[in-house]
């Protein structure tokens, strides 16, 4: 119990706090909550070798706590990893294991707000946009200083149409989060690219990339802002990277469950 405290306060001081305090509740097993940080800690590096140990961890984490909810939301969040980078065998089951695993979780913990805000965006992967905003909200209702809500919530709004209104609560996930991880720079990024602010989109999407250079993401919206704002050069160089982070991208396989647009960019900066 001591440890756990201990490691538990340090995460309140280094991370966003309320999120913290969040994941050490449900389990009284320490082993289980270290390997969801550690899960935790390879999902937010966004590449493949990385999220196959946070799989791996994830799944220790439940064997040695099944009522544990928060491990099932890293294991949702990995099904949605797949989604995106085409990496199981169907995107449809994809998505309905991380449904399941996200609802396994509010069942075992109806006040996990995170849970109901990665189901937020998995209803916007599947083209239901009301339920989807419905969840967002509630997540952010459940836990309002939680920066990770605030950014799924700016999330689903971009699914949306709406990127003005996602503008600011991806402001406040950053201010929110004294760490903030990659994937709120470039997702700010995107939002200012496609309402047209093309120095302030390359302003978040560089930050991203030179926080996180091994990460796809921060490359794949970099090489697509540079694209669109004409920065051509910038983009092919770009380009090469997301090759050199993952040589088998498919941009067949990425345009079917992207924006025509951006995967227009991309294949402008040379993907194929």
């Amino acid at each position: 119990d001591i440890t756990k405290n201990i490691i538990m306060a340090m995460q309140v001081k280094l991370t966003e706090g309320e999120q913290a305090r969040a994941a050490a509740k449900g389990t009284d097993n320490l082993d289980a909550y270290l390997k969801y940080l550690q899960a935790n800690e390879y999902l937010h590096r966004g590449n493949m070798e990385s999220n196959a140990l946070a799989r791996q961890l994830a799944n220790e984490a439940i064997a040695l706590d099944p009522e544990y909810a928060m491990p099932y939301g890293v294991l949702a969040r990995l099904h949605i990893a797949d989604f995106w980078l085409d990496t199981s065998k169907s995107q449809e089951q994809s998505l309905a294991e991380a449904t399941e695993l996200l609802q396994k979780a509010i069942a075992l913990d109806d006040t996990y707000a995170e849970a109901y805000g990665i189901l937020g965006h998995v209803f916007s992967l599947r083209r239901q946009p009301d339920k989807a905003l419905a969840q967002a909200e509630k997540a952010v209702a459940l836990n309002p200083n939680s920066a990770e809500l605030h950014y799924r919530l700016a999330k689903v709004l971009v699914f949306n149409g709406k990127n003005e209104e996602a503008i600011p609560e991806y402001k406040i996930a950053i201010r929110l989060n004294p760490i903030p991880p990659s994937k709120y720079f470039w997702s700010l990024g995107l939002a200012y690219a496609e309402t047209g602010q093309y120095d302030e989109a390359i302003t978040w999407c560089e930050k991203a990339v030179r926080q996180a250079p091994d990460n796809l993401w921060p490359r794949i919206m970099m090489t697509t802002v540079y694209s669109w704002s004409g920065r051509d050069e910038e983009a092919r160089a770009e380009a090469a990277e997301v090759l050199r982070i993952n040589p088998k991208f498919s941009l067949e396989r990425f345009a079917k469950r992207a924006d025509p647009e951006l995967v227009s960019a991309l294949r402008k900066a040379g993907l194929k």
